[in-house]
């Protein structure tokens, strides 16, 4: 009886404690600008053991070793997991910086020069390669209401049409 429950409690911990993998991604045609303003939220820890795999040496955002090098890491691996067409033309993405928030990571881009949007194609693979469950959740306004993708492992880009 007591191995029964006990092996209930573990079943239920697995459920509770197992990791849901997501990221964040918000797209915003800014008109005025003619730009894409963007921003990228990535939870911590799971970036850390990214990088900390692909560099083979380890990451760690609160404290960094050296902050430049960190920032290199950073923009190299933001820049090559993403990847924006408008109307078939692919944009130049810009990356400008990031920013902690409790348990999350803030990244920050831009394109600049960008023709009003008919079709977007995304390609978001952030923390594929890491993560079988990863889900990437891209939302992109033109106005108030978002055109939504949720962008997975092997399906890691989706077309928009406006």
């Amino acid at each position: 009886m007591f191995h029964n429950y006990l092996f209930a409690v573990l079943l239920l911990l697995h459920f509770i404690v197992h990791p849901f993998y997501i990221s964040l991604t918000e797209v915003r045609y800014n008109p005025k600008e003619k730009s894409l303003e963007i921003s990228q939220k990535i939870f911590r820890d799971d970036l850390e053991n990214a990088l900390t795999g692909q560099y083979k040496s380890k990451v760690n955002f609160l404290t960094p070793a050296n902050k430049t090098d960190l920032e290199k890491k950073i923009k190299k691996y933001i820049l090559e997991n993403n990847d924006i067409y408008v109307n078939g033309e692919k944009l130049a993405l810009n990356y400008l910086g990031y920013e902690l928030q409790e348990e999350a990571i803030w990244f920050y881009l831009e394109a600049l020069n960008v023709p009003f949007p008919n079709t977007a194609d995304i390609r978001n693979s952030l923390l594929h390669k890491n993560f079988d469950t990863q889900q990437n959740v891209i939302n992109f306004y033109l106005d108030k209401n978002p055109k939504s993708l949720i962008l997975l492992k092997g399906k890691d880009r989706g077309l928009i049409s406006f």
